[in-house]
């Protein structure tokens, strides 16, 4: 029988039951909501409030290479290093009160001197400076950037208070190869000049994090790391080969010390994909010291400046007056050493000569000023300049380097009756090397003009390869064009006076010269007796490959195009040997050069 006296114990228990349930399901509610629902936010909260050590992860700058995937700019390991003070101080108590053996700090701070160039007052002079504005101090900037070697040895002093840091740095292991192109990045790994700071996107890394907890002994507490990994840039493949740019630098050096030039430059181009294989040019800057030379040879002048072509062009004049005006390579005009023309235009000759009944192939074997403007006339001007933008003059090129200037063609309206001969053979007019050699590869190709290119991808850290984003090719002129064009620039090499110094043994070579006059910045029209040179041909002439272009800035011992012809020649026998091209296997076609 249940009475109330038995009855009251029991229901206490019940109500404390629930009383307990009920707290036990308010605590797990809040763990499932602490733990589970929220726990993102809450572990942030811990974070910040927890953790009070990190450190920089360093990602490493991605590398730049050749076609060969060979190395032109990578990183290399440095270390940052700091001092820890407070356990500096306490060692040396620790010392003075026969407690420890170590060498006292006055002792290691000369050894660390003699490692990291610093002096000993420098270096104890950091730890008291330190102490000075916190006695507890925990860090000290010892010295940043120190090679693997002074890590090593820092390390091997076997003191606690010394740690470095990895961190990446950049190293060109060839030196000024490419430099031109590479560029640099500044010590602090900003991207200054060159593909460095164009692609500075492709090549960047992107730091991570360790951050942790630590103990009142400034030692991190096991487990408590948490690290966001760095992500390393990607690398940046160029489609220049190192061995041909080495090589091509030391020869335009050597070419502009013997002509006693200002400068020099070689372009290499090949015909079928317009990739450049080689732009070397002197002088050019070491990225590994870029403070070494001026501020004018930190970039590049293949694409930076542009010049007069001179007679280069007449090879352009020669095809539109075949392609548009009806002409071949044995058409005829009469010229003579001096022309007048209409609209008060006087046209000379570099050399005196009567009238003669020139053909198209001859004017050009000729080089004559003359013959060129006389067979201008086939077509209106209008056609010419349609043309010469169509060839790529004073469009730049696609490769859109950093500080690329584009030739000027002033509008055929402007053209007064002196310009509209002179742009026949080259003069009133600019264009850059990328827009010529663009143009002469045309020809060799066929006659369609490949966009020129000087990236083959950016390969990023995922294996994500990107590719640059060209133009379409376009034909400027037709194949029949293209082959009665080439036919006659073989002759120019074949029959020209520096024939001998151009010929290849084995090898079919077609091109031609230019001697442009430098303009007068300052008292206006041209420079007396003050030349750019150039040679621009390809080989090989009967199935071309390969574009090379030499230039000269005001050569002195020898004033024309002819400057150039020994560079041209080494520069492109070692073309043809870089990518193996075979000999030619067909004997050339001499044609005529008078009617």
């Amino acid at each position: 029988m249940t009475t109330r006296s038995t009855r009251s114990p029991r229901r206490r228990t019940v109500v404390a039951l629930a009383v307990v349930l009920a707290v036990l399901a308010g605590f797990i509610v809040r763990l499932v909501d602490i733990q589970v629902v929220n726990a993102d936010e809450h572990v942030s909260d811990s974070l910040e409030i927890a953790l009070r050590g990190s450190q920089t992860l360093h990602g490493t700058r991605g590398p730049i290479v050749d076609e060969t995937g060979q190395t032109l700019a990578g990183s290399i390991l440095q270390y940052d290093c700091q001092l820890d003070p407070l356990l500096i101080s306490q060692i040396d108590e620790e010392i003075e009160l026969g407690k420890s053996k170590a060498d006292p700090w006055i002792d290691v701070s000369a050894e660390v001197a003699a490692i990291t160039g610093q002096t000993p007052d420098d270096v104890l002079a950091i730890v008291a400076a330190a102490l000075a504005e916190d006695p507890n101090s925990r860090f000290a900037e010892l010295k940043n950037r120190v090679s693997t070697q002074q890590y090593r040895d820092l390390a091997d002093l076997g003191v606690p208070y010394i740690a470095c840091l990895q961190h990446p740095s950049r190293s060109y292991p060839d030196g000024a190869v490419a430099g031109n192109l590479v560029g640099f990045v500044g010590t602090d790994g900003d991207a200054l000049e060159g593909l460095e700071k164009s692609y500075d996107d492709c090549l960047t890394a992107t730091d991570g994090k360790l951050a942790y907890q630590k103990g009142k002994d400034g030692v991190v507490i096991p487990g408590t790391e948490i690290q966001q990994p760095a992500v390393d840039g990607g690398t940046l493949e160029l489609t220049i080969n190192r061995d041909l740019q080495w090589y091509l630098q030391q020869l335009i050096g050597e070419q502009v010390a013997t002509m006693r030039a200002e400068r020099g430059a070689v372009l290499v181009v090949e015909t079928a994909t317009g990739k450049i294989r080689a732009a070397a040019e002197y002088p050019t800057v070491d990225p590994n010291d870029p403070g070494g030379q001026g501020d004018d040879v930190r970039g590049s002048k293949i694409f930076e400046g542009t010049f007069e072509p001179g007679s280069t062009f007449k090879a352009l004049t020669a095809a539109t007056v075949i392609d548009a005006g009806g002409q071949t390579p044995g058409s005829t005009v009469v010229a003579s050493g001096l022309e007048n023309f209409p609209g008060g235009a006087r046209v000379r000759d570099a050399f005196q000569h009567p009238a003669y009944t020139y053909t198209l192939a001859g004017v050009l074997i000729d080089s004559s000023n003359a013959g060129i403007s006389k067979f201008s006339e086939k077509v209106p001007a209008a056609t010419r300049f349609d043309y010469f933008q169509r060839f790529g003059i004073g469009a730049g090129s696609a490769v859109g380097f950093p500080g690329e200037e584009k030739g000027e063609i002033h509008p055929v309206d402007e053209w007064g009756a002196q310009t509209t001969y002179n742009t026949s053979f080259g003069q009133g007019l600019t264009t850059t090397m990328p827009e010529l050699a663009g143009a002469y590869a045309a020809i060799a190709n066929g006659g369609v003009r490949m966009p020129l290119s000087l990236i083959e991808s950016c390969t990023e850290a995922d294996g994500t390869v990107v590719e640059p984003d060209l133009p379409e090719p376009t034909r400027v002129i037709s194949e029949s064009t293209s082959t009665q064009v080439r036919a006659m620039l073989e002759n120019v090499f074949l029959q020209a006076p520096y024939a001998k110094a151009v010929e290849i043994p084995g090898y079919r070579i077609a091109g031609k010269t230019g001697t442009g006059e430098k303009a007068d910045l300052v008292n206006g029209g041209y420079k007396a007796g003050v030349y750019y040179t150039t040679m621009v041909g390809f080989a090989p002439a009967d199935d071309p490959e390969y574009v090379v272009v030499v230039t000269l800035d005001e050569p002195k011992k020898v004033t024309s195009s002819a400057a150039n012809a020994t560079a041209f020649q080494k520069a492109m026998t070692q073309v043809l040997k870089t990518y193996r091209v075979m000999p030619s296997t067909t004997a050339p076609k001499l044609l005529p050069k008078f009617g």
